[in-house]
């Protein structure tokens, strides 16, 4: 009887039969006893908003009151600023600003934006109502500083604490994948359209002032109903939706205070003559007299 030796295939001795493998499908969370999933927010459903989360920016290494904290959201070119103020007015990439031009969010840009929009308001109201006092034969005119506060306060208050302020009402319905520098960031771009709206509205020309503001309250509404409303739609509750509505009204007194505050100047010829007031010298009114004024309304 002959004896044949025969080696071992260890190789496929690993493998196991018909060349298998085996291969463990456990996260490596399972190593450190961490096998939960992360649990999504309630009032979002089923909805794939991954791209409102800003992990893609690294956090400041202190708390939120730091200085630190918010270094991140600074860290911005000025090519993309001017690309992210642009396409605010352009309608057709409203609906996908988000992900493709906000992503990720930063501060930098909003606050430039607002801070450029309250002396661009101040200033050409300024200049167009001395421009209306010179031709109302009124060459004196007083810079009201009343209006940079004015106009500080409104701006601020719209593009800075409204949006926080929908962000927490947001996170109280249970929408809670949409970050509040996001917030931020979109409602600041959103105003950028104000800017060259106050300085074509210098003209003296009441209807062509009507029609600059209606552009920009147009422009803007739509580019942030665009965004905000996917969100709106988002949660569970459907009468989270009215949210629209109330944010549609705000949108529309601002720009009708914008227009009444800063944008409502004009040259009359003043009809027929002074009325004298008795005991007043030098007060009698001169037949035939008429004279250009400057006026707002």
């Amino acid at each position: 009887m002959a004896y044949v030796q025969v080696e071992a295939d260890d190789s496929r001795l690993e493998e196991g039969p018909e060349g298998l493998q085996f291969k463990s499908f456990l996260g490596t969370d399972t190593r450190t006893g961490n096998t939960s999933a992360p649990q999504r927010s309630a009032g979002v459903g089923n909805a794939d908003r991954g791209y409102l989360a800003d992990e893609a920016r690294p956090k400041g290494t202190g708390g939120f009151w730091t200085v630190e904290y918010y270094q991140s959201y600074f860290d911005v070119d000025t090519k993309t600023v001017l690309e992210r103020c642009y396409q605010t007015m352009n309608p057709l990439a409203a609906a996908t600003y988000v992900p493709t031009h906000l992503t990720p969010a930063d501060l930098y840009g909003p606050f430039w934006t607002l801070t450029t929009l309250i002396f661009a308001l101040f200033l050409s109201s300024s200049l167009a109502a001395s421009i209306s006092a010179y031709l109302g034969s009124q060459p004196e005119y007083d810079y009201d500083f009343k209006l940079l506060s004015i106009a500080m306060s409104l701006v601020y208050a719209y593009g800075l604490a409204l949006p926080v302020l929908l962000w927490l009402a947001l996170r109280y319905l249970g929408v809670g994948e949409w970050s509040v520098v996001e917030a931020v960031s979109l409602w600041g771009y959103g105003q950028f359209v104000w800017i060259p709206v106050s300085v074509l509205c210098v003209v003296p020309v009441p209807i062509a002032r009507w029609v600059l503001v209606g552009v920009a309250f147009g422009l803007s509404g739509y580019f942030l109903g665009a965004n905000i409303y996917p969100i709106l739609a988002s949660a569970e509750a459907k009468a989270t939706r009215l949210l629209i509505i109330i944010l549609a009204l705000l949108h529309f007194g601002l720009a009708l205070t914008f227009k009444v505050l800063f944008f409502n100047y004009y040259v009359v010829d003043k009809i027929g003559s002074d009325i004298s007031i008795p005991g007043v010298p030098g007060d009698t009114p001169t037949p035939g007299n008429t004279t250009v004024a400057a006026r707002w309304w």
